[in-house]
Formats: structure tokens, sequence, C-alpha cells
């Protein structure tokens, strides 16, 4: 299927020069031999990016997406092979186009940059770790011939500057691993725009920034585009996108399944793929509704000891947690910290990068000891006894980490990792059928039992990790950013899934995110940290639609832009 952006009527209603076309891409696949074979992964793509227009291209993990990305910036790699009918570059001043698709490494190399700038997702890996990042722009003006030192010095401080790093001067002496995400990731889009290209390609480049961060990069890609350059943002999330992109490209296993302008895709999507991942994207607006169309799963209850306790599971009173800085100072990282977590609800914790959510949780855990006050779990010391006393306890409260792969011994197959987390004692007659109890309870079947860590998917990752999580059969479940680095439609299965086994094993969840639609889908009570306090703390509808911190305004209103646009049409839609 060949899918092209712009349409006879669009045309024909919005008369265009032939020379604002500034990328054209025709028939655009692109192939890697495997195995002595030619294995294709972006089949047929067509588009066509005017100036000052910003083209999303959508779609989740194997899409190809950044394939697409990177081939247009030559960068597809090695036994990659690129056919089109056409990839081409406008010449500014001239009605002349450079052929993309037959260019060589030496013209590649003067064209990025110069005409191309790219902008990749993890500005730690892509800046030089051991070099300033003001270094790292002048390098970019260097290689291109641009001025002298001193002038290249100058030009990037000025960039810091209009990207909006505060103190550029001093910013740019700093290396990458001293600055915050944020401001890494405008030092990068910094570098991109050295040069003045007239191109942007920024492939996930807001992923793995904290909600209002990630409004501000997105801020500065709108104001670029301002200025008349032109964009091509690679994303995951359709609600990432939606404010700044004109066009919209939806992906899925290497070819445009939807396009369109962004109004038409998210308020009338035609697709099913592109109605599902509308319909995935969580918030206030789908508390109670399944995000996924997979089926409940069916979870069996096992007893807990002392199952007649009463009260609070989890009680958090005045946590106070320091740190020594490299300097010889102390960094409060928790500061007076309480919260109540009570049975069959969960809790939600809130907050960016360093606001110390993580802190509190592996506080709640009893894996790190707060200076001050206590944590009592299910009405016992908890936080304040030695560990031979918490092993009585220790079953009653089970983590899930954003990362389950480093969390697995890679050589241990999914059955030995389970095995290995069923409590001491376990009869060895029922260790095997409650090992495939719990991968049944997950939604998997035993057929991953002897696959090991690296062969299984994200989402299967994450399924037997929650399963890892269960084998003790907790009452609570510590979820510290689990589902944050998973796309937007495997985040909904894990999301349901989680939402089944609280409903049917009576489980209470600490929810740790910096995703406020995750956070408004899946709490009932909401805790808002920044810089290690609570500052703010109520029910989830309290906190969405009357916030009173003026820290707690700001992240609810830059939240999903989905959800701000209101997609119960998009649900009804999906339903229909």
């Amino acid at each position: 299927m060949t899918t092209t952006l712009v349409s006879e009527q669009d045309a024909a209603a919005q008369p265009r020069a032939a020379d604002d076309v500034v990328l054209r891409a025709r028939d655009l696949t692109v192939s890697f031999t495997r195995a002595g074979q030619q294995h294709q992964v972006v089949h047929s793509v067509s588009f066509e990016l005017r100036r000052g227009e910003c083209l999303a291209i959508v779609g989740e993990s194997g899409s190809g997406k950044s394939v697409t990305a990177r081939t247009l910036v030559g960068l597809t790699g090695a036994g990659a092979r690129v056919d089109a009918g056409e990839l081409s570059l406008d010449v500014p001043g001239t009605t002349d186009r450079v052929d993309l698709a037959h260019t060589r490494e030496s013209q590649w190399r003067r064209l990025r940059g110069r005409r191309i700038g790219f902008v990749l997702q993890d500005a730690l890996v892509s800046l030089d770790p051991l070099r300033p990042v003001g270094n790292e722009i002048e390098e970019a003006l260097r290689l291109h011939g641009w001025g002298r030192r001193a002038d290249r010095r100058r030009k990037a401080i000025e960039l810091l500057d209009s990207v909006g790093v505060p103190q550029p001067e001093q910013r740019a002496r700093q290396r990458p691993d001293e600055l915050s995400g944020g401001l890494r990731q405008r030092a990068l889009i910094a570098s991109a725009l050295a040069l003045d290209p007239k191109l942007i390609i920024a492939d996930e480049p807001t992923t793995a920034l904290d909600v209002t961060v990630q409004a501000q990069v997105l801020a500065l890609l709108a104001d670029t585009k301002r200025r008349g350059v032109s964009q091509i943002l690679i994303s995951h999330d359709l609600s990432v996108v939606a404010e700044l992109a004109d066009q919209i490209a939806v992906m899925t296993n290497g070819r445009i399944v939807e396009a369109g302008t962004a109004e038409q895709v998210l308020r009338d999507p035609q697709h099913p793929y592109t109605r599902r991942l509308l319909a995935a994207v969580p918030g206030p607006h789908t508390r109670g509704a399944r995000l996924s169309d997979l089926a409940p799963v069916t979870a069996q209850r096992h007893p807990h000891h002392d199952d007649g306790d009463t009260g609070p599971v989890l009680e958090a009173r005045g946590l106070v947690k320091r740190f020594p800085r490299p300097d010889g100072s102390v960094a409060t990282a928790v500061d007076n910290v309480s919260f109540t977590l009570e049975r069959g609800q969960t809790l939600g914790i809130v907050g960016e990068s360093g606001s110390g959510k993580s802190t509190t949780a592996r506080i709640a855990l009893a894996l790190s000891t707060p200076d001050a006050g206590e944590v009592r779990l299910v009405g016992r010391d908890w936080s304040r006894v030695s560990e031979r006393r918490r092993r009585a306890l220790r079953r009653r409260i089970s983590v899930v980490y954003q990362d389950p792969l480093s969390s697995f011994d890679p050589r241990w197959n999914t059955e030995r990792i389970l095995l290995d987390a069923l409590p001491p004692g376990t009869p060895r007659a029922i260790r095997q059928s409650r090992v495939r109890e719990l991968v049944e309870q997950v939604g998997l079947t035993d057929a991953v039992l002897q696959r090991f860590p690296l062969t299984l998917s994200g989402g299967q990752r994450q399924r037997i990790a929650i399963a890892r999580a269960l084998a003790p059969s907790p009452q609570i479940l510590v979820l510290d950013e689990a589902v944050s680095a998973l796309d937007v439609s495997v985040q909904a299965q894990i999301l349901d899934l989680l939402d089944d086994l609280k409903r049917q094993l009576g489980l209470s969840y600490l929810f740790i995110s910096h995703d406020l639609g995750v956070i408004s889908h899946m709490s009932d009570d909401v805790l808002v940290m920044k810089d290690g306090r609570v500052v703010e703390h109520g029910t989830v509808e309290q906190i969405f639609t009357a916030p009173e911190h003026a820290y707690t305004a700001e992240l609810v209103g830059v939240t999903s832009v989905a959800a701000r646009q209101h997609p119960e049409s998009l649900t009804l839609t999906d339903a229909e």
C-alpha cells in the first residue's frame, strides 16, 4: 500500500508552488540482508513535507518509523538497501533537488548538520560524555568550516541561549552528566540547529523526559517550526505530537496505514490500528474503562497469613532521607513524607526526576533505611526492625521495576525465575503447578517457561516481572515506573492486567510514575512530590479537577494532549 499525505483535493484547495516541497519520498523501501536474504522493513512509504510544516510519523517499536528517519539522514546502517521512486531534498533558491537515494557518504557528511539536523532520543548517549556541551556544538560548526574558534565559542553560547538553556556561558562548560535530562536534550537540539538547517528530524526526542520537560522541548520545536524550519517528528505516542504536528502518518509493520492532517487522524481515525492507539492512551477520561481489547485474565486468590488484619496495609510517617554530595554537603532526597495505603486501593505517587518518589518507594520496600520517620506494614514495625524480624513480613510486599530485563538473570529461563521467587518451604509437589498458575494469571501460556529473557518481547518480560512479584502471594505491589518504557498499546495491556489482578486478588498498589495520564487512570488517591516534599495529596478527582498547589496545576496542565482534546469521541469511534 502506498500512502501519500497530500491528497488531490487538498492540493486543489491549497495550491502550493512545487519548490515549496522540502522533502519528497515516493515508494521508499528499505531492506536488510539477513542470512543471505533480503528482508523489507519499510514498504512503499510516500509523503511530501513542505516548508515550515511538521510531519509526525507515529508507530510502536518495530513499526519501521526509526529506520525511515535514519534513512532520511543517510544512517540506515550496514547491509541496508534503499530503493525509492523518488527520495529528494530541495536545494534552496533553485529548482534543483538532491537525490538522497543515491547519495554517497561524502555527500551525506556535507548534508547532515548543514541541510538536515538530526535529534535522537537519548541525549546522554548522543552527546560525548567526556567533553563540555559547548565543545560539542562547536565541533558541529568546525566540521563544516564555520568561522574561527572564538566565533564558534560565541555561536555555541548563543545557540544554548536560543533554546532556553539558563546561564548558557556556565552550561557550555559543563559535561552532559552535569546537566538535567531537559538541559541535555536542549543542548542536543542546539547542536542540531547550529548550522541553521531547514529540516529537523527528531527521533523520539521526548520519550525519556518528565512531563513538564517534555512540554518545554515540544514548545522549543514549535518555535523552530514558526521560524520556517520543516520537521519530521518520530514518536510512538500520538498524544505527544498532537499539538506540534500539521500532518500525521501512522506506521505499523513497515507501512503507513493512515495519514492526514493532525485534526483528521486524531478526531476521525479510519484505520483500526490508529483507533487502538488512541483508545490506549490513559487519562482521567479512561478511569474504570479497559484500554486494550484483550479479555480479562482470571487469577486465583491465595490466602495470606493473618488475613483478618484490619486498617491500612502500609503507613509512612515523617520519612526523611539524606545523601552526602561529592562536595561534602548533604542533599535531602525525602523530606517529611507521610502517606497511607488502604486495603484494595491504589496510591499514585507522581513527580519528576529527582522529586524523591523512587527513594520513597525504596524506603517503603525496606531496601533503604530512613534517617527519620517510620514505615508500618500491615500494622507492624517495618522500617526500624532488623532484617531477621522483617523476614516473616517480606512476602506481604513485592516490587515491579521499570526494566525487568536488568533484574532477571539472563542465564535463567522463565521457569527458573519464577521457581526462585516462590516462598521458601513451598512443597515440591505444588511448585510446578504454582509456576504455571502464575504465567496464566498474567495472560501467558506455559510455552514461555522454557524461554530466556532476551527472547521475550518487552510486554512479555513485564508480565513475567509481575508474575514473579505475585509468586509469594503479596498484599501490596510497589510499581516503580513499571509501564513507562512500554509502547502505548503494550502499556494499555499491562494496565488492564494490573486492574484485573487488583480486583481479583484484593491487591493494594503503590504506583510510582512521572506520567499523570497513567496515574489518573490507575489511582484512587494521589501524592504529588517535588524536591523531596509532598506538595499535594488528595483523591484523584481532587488532584485532576481542582489542584491547589501551583506545581500540581502545572503538571495537570501539560498532561496527555489526547486527554485535553477529550477523546470521548475517539472512544465512541473505537466502539463503533
